[in-house]
């Protein structure tokens, strides 16, 4: 069986109504600095370490790792509220039973 691969591009920049919001994978590779460059948010991820902090005008969100648990880290997700130019970031811990029971989210 033939498989396809699609680069993933390390940035990008997504608008989502009014939004602007940029992407990329390791925090520490931001070579931009995004308030000045007009951002309403900047999601990345690589520490797998959820966290939500608004800097400024700037929401930074890493949403973690919704997969199998890595480095004693919760597993999670995030949720971006976008209303206008207005965001609300919500970090939301998934918690998964042994065995292929039931996920409950808190």
């Amino acid at each position: 069986m033939a498989t396809t691969t699609t680069a993933i591009p390390e940035r990008a920049e997504v608008r989502v109504g009014n939004a602007r919001i940029y992407v990329l994978h390791n925090l520490a590779e931001l070579d931009l600095d995004p308030e000045r460059a007009g951002f309403d948010a900047v999601i990345c991820g690589h520490s797998h370490r959820p966290s939500s902090e608004r800097r400024g005008t700037v929401w930074f969100v890493n949403p973690g790792s919704a997969g199998p648990r890595r480095f004693q880290l919760p597993i999670a997700v995030a949720q971006l509220e976008v209303k206008g130019r207005e965001l609300t970031a919500r970090l939301i811990t998934l918690e998964v039973a042994i065995a292929g029971s039931s996920t409950a989210v808190r």
